[in-house]
This record gives structure tokens, C-alpha cells and sequence, in this order.
């Protein structure tokens, strides 16, 4: 064999075995992609959530773990308030049977907070309901076996920060314990306790959702994110992350606030109060109406996020009136909308339609958010699609509608102007159903100026 034959033949082999390892990566990247998709599915389709913050900060209506960090108590007076945490009218079935009824299709519950009070039975230090509460028992698993008893998903917030425990380097705003590089040992036995209680979470209740917070105080080396992500894949691939575990989530989580502008990122939930305190305040009244709520979740699902809406249980265990009310309001607008909701994807942009809409998977389904009275009509603009059918969800009555300023020698579509009788509205927030010739087609243009006629 000459040597040029031999030079094209081994050149040849490369470019086949390079081939062979493009393809396999590109493989693999669609095998993860599709991976993802498959996993995080439920949770796109989810929409709402119930976020429940339960401890040791209802029983005298403080900020939640903040108030000692903060210095506006002192951090034996906090503990004191273990003797009040009683869970005497604490009814996990009922709470689950409300959580399904406000339309939410998971739920996440505080596990353990910054303070370091933990729900369940942790064998990681005596302070939790059972060994350092006036309740004496684990709270925890009665509420996650009556979620997955109600067909919902089981989420389980975890706090990484433990501001109570001796071994951990923060204490309060004005105080650290230690510093890790002068006391390792120290911080590695802190890894050992959290890292510990996080798998207890995973082997007693292979939760669907993690909800970590916190995450701030250290680097992710530091709280060897990328071996806590991976401990808990390994009990079940399945189980989802928030993005609160440095750089290791999942979805987004913005708080509190309504993003302006749509998020980039595929998977995102606003996470909200009801009224201005994630637990539960005596004080505290200044609760949004079931119509703001329901005005706020229907621009999260038109920018194709959930919302995490979140409760405050007493120390009893019973929910506030005010709460339950808001839940029993907001089920029966989804109930009554749930077409529209769960499944579906983000809308159009605003410039279309001057309120929330989601889509159909498909896209061939348009839906509407109507806010308020809008006196007999709605605009629809540069929809290029034919119109098939329009109804009004929930309620079934077909709807007519008019296309004004298309002219024959330009593709503008016209606007569309859909009509609404009194009689079809939603107390609260009406919803139309317009069902398209197709998959949904905008015009995006500037416009155009006659050059003939």
C-alpha cells in the first residue's frame, strides 16, 4: 500500500470517527433537551401553586426567621415561641381539599425556614415540631400524604441558611459565627446536618419540587450545589429545582413582583403573598381581592409562568378566614375557566390585544382575558388567521364579529372587533374562546401606502 493511499485511508477514518462524535453529541443534547421537556411538563401545564409558610413566627405574628436576623427580637425571645406552636386545629386533609379547590395543581410547604424549626421528625437536631415544639408531632407527612391523596404534586421548601444552628456561619445581620477558611471543620460539619436533612426529605417523601432559599450567603462551591442537585436526581430524575440553589435550578423565581417584560427563560412562577406577609400576621389586613389575585394570575400565564400563591396557617393550623375565602374565590373562576388555564401556552404580544391571553398547544386556539366591562366590544389587531368560531368560556354563547379596514391591495388583516353582551360577563374576569383557521398567524408589520388603486 503507497503512502498516499495509507494518508487517505487513516484521514478518511477521522473524518468517520469525528462524524460518529458530532452525531453522538448532538444526540445526546436532544436526548437532554427532550429530557427536560418530558420532566418539567407537569409543571408547565400546573399554572397555580399554594405556597404555605407554617412556623414558629404565626404564633406572635412576626417576620418569619427575619425579625432576630434583623435585631427587632432577640433570638431567645423567638424560641420562646415554640411553647405556642400547637397545631391543635391543624386539619391536613381539609388543607388539601382547599388547595384543590382554588384550582392549584401543586403545593409547597415550608419544610424548615431560616430559623432552623423544621416540620418533621428530623434525627439533625431537637429543634422541630416533634422534640422542640408544644405540638409534639410531625406535621409534615400527615400534609404530604394528603396531597398525594388529593392527586396533587408535593413540594418542599427548604432553607439552606440555618441562622439557629451553632455550626453555621451566619447568626444574625450584625454577627458571624466563624469564618469558613479559618474553621473548615466547623462548615463541614454544617454540610453534613443540612446536606443530612435533605435527604431525609428525599427518602421519606420523594418530593416532585424543591423550593431552596437562602442560597445568597454562600457560593455554590461552598454549599456544594452541584452535589445536592445531584443527591437528590439520584432518588428520583423526575424531581424539579427551583433556581434558588446556585446555579443548579430548574425554573426562575421572581418574588412578589410581576415581571414587566416576559421572562426569558422557559420556566419561570411569581411567587406572592395575599396580603404583605408570607406568615401569618394578626396585623397584617391589607389582603389583595380575589379579583386583583385572579388579575395578577392571568398576566403570569399570559407570559407563560405559574403563580405561587402563598398562605399563612395560624399556630393552631387553621387557616385565616380571610385566606380561605380568596381560595374559594379564585376556584371557582378557574373552575369555571380551566380551558383557557392549565395546559395552555403563552399568549400574543400586548400590542394585539390590550389584555392577558394564552394559546392553545397548537396555537389554533386563541384565548381572551377580558378585564372589567369593556362596553360591548373587544379589539383584536392584525390577526391574519380566518376566524372559525368564537365563544365565551365557561358559558358556551357564541359570539359574533366584525373585521373593519382590510382593503383588497394590502395584506394588513384589518382589526376585528368582537361583540360582548352584558349578560355573557364574568363577575370577575371573562374569558373568549377564538378558534382560528390554523395555527395563529400576526401580522408584524409597519403598515403599507397605496401605490395603485
Amino acid at each position: 500500500m503507497t503512502r498516499i493511499k495509507y494518508n487517505t485511508m487513516i484521514k478518511s477514518l477521522l473524518v468517520a470517527i469525528a462524524v460518529m462524535i458530532t452525531c453522538g453529541l448532538h444526540s445526546q443534547i436532544e436526548d437532554s433537551t427532550v429530557n427536560e421537556k418530558a420532566k418539567m411538563q407537569w409543571f408547565k401545564d400546573a399554572k397555580l401553586g399554594i405556597f404555605i409558610h407554617w412556623g414558629l413566627y404565626a404564633v406572635d405574628g412576626i417576620d418569619e426567621s427575619w425579625s432576630f436576623f434583623n435585631g427587632y427580637i432577640s433570638h431567645e425571645d423567638y424560641l420562646k415561641q415554640t411553647k405556642g406552636f400547637t397545631a391543635k386545629k391543624y386539619d391536613p386533609d381539609n388543607w388539601a381539599q382547599l388547595i384543590k379547590e382554588s384550582g392549584a395543581k401543586y403545593s409547597v410547604i415550608t419544610s424548615k425556614h431560616h430559623d432552623g424549626f423544621a416540620l418533621w421528625d428530623t434525627k439533625f437536631g431537637d429543634l422541630n415540631a416533634v422534640k422542640g415544639s408544644a405540638a409534639k408531632k410531625d406535621v409534615l407527612t400527615p400534609f404530604v400524604n394528603a396531597l398525594r391523596k388529593n392527586d396533587l404534586k408535593v413540594g418542599i421548601y427548604y432553607s439552606l441558611p440555618d441562622w439557629s444552628y451553632p455550626d453555621y456561619t451566619h447568626f444574625t445581620r450584625d454577627s458571624l459565627r466563624y469564618d469558613i477558611k479559618k474553621e473548615p471543620e466547623r462548615w463541614n460539619r454544617f454540610l453534613k446536618y443540612y446536606q443530612g436533612q435533605l435527604n431525609e426529605l428525599s427518602e421519606n417523601y420523594n418530593p416532585d419540587l424543591y423550593w431552596f432559599d437562602g442560597d445568597w450567603e454562600h457560593s455554590s462551591e461552598e454549599w456544594q450545589a452541584p452535589k445536592v442537585r445531584q443527591l437528590l436526581l439520584d432518588k428520583n430524575q423526575k424531581t424539579i429545582l427551583n433556581s434558588r440553589l446556585k446555579e443548579q435550578g430548574d425554573y426562575a423565581t421572581p418574588e412578589q413582583g410581576m415581571p414587566i417584560t416576559r421572562p426569558k427563560s422557559n420556566y419561570w412562577e411569581l411567587c406572592m403573598t395575599m396580603n404583605d406577609s408570607w406568615g401569618y400576621q394578626k396585623n397584617d389586613h391589607e389582603y389583595k381581592t380575589t379579583n386583583q389575585i385572579i388579575g395578577i394570575f392571568a398576566d403570569v400565564i399570559s407570559n407563560g409562568g405559574n403563580l405561587l400563591l402563598d398562605i399563612g396557617p395560624k399556630a393552631d393550623g387553621s387557616i385565616p378566614e380571610e385566606q380561605v375565602q380568596i381560595l374559594k374565590g379564585l376556584g371557582r373562576w378557574t373552575n369555571k375557566h380551566r380551558e383557557a388555564i392549565y395546559g395552555t401556552v403563552a399568549g400574543i404580544p400586548k400590542e394585539h390585544f390590550y389584555g392577558p391571553t394564552t394559546l392553545s398547544k397548537d396555537h389554533s386556539l386563541l384565548y381572551l382575558f377580558v378585564k372589567g366591562d369593556p362596553k360591548g366590544e373587544v379589539v383584536l389587531r392584525g390577526l391574519k388567521n380566518k376566524i372559525n368560531r368564537i365563544w365565551v368560556v365557561g358559558q358556551g354563547t357564541k359570539l359574533a364579529h366584525q373585521v373593519v379596514g382590510k382593503v383588497y391591495w394590502s395584506h394588513y388583516p384589518g382589526i376585528t372587533y368582537v361583540k360582548i353582551p352584558e349578560h355573557v360577563l364574568d363577575e370577575q374576569m371573562t374569558v373568549l374562546a377564538v378558534l382560528l383557521d390554523g395555527k395563529i398567524d400576526l401580522y408584524r408589520e409597519d403598515g403599507a401606502v397605496i401605490e395603485s388603486n
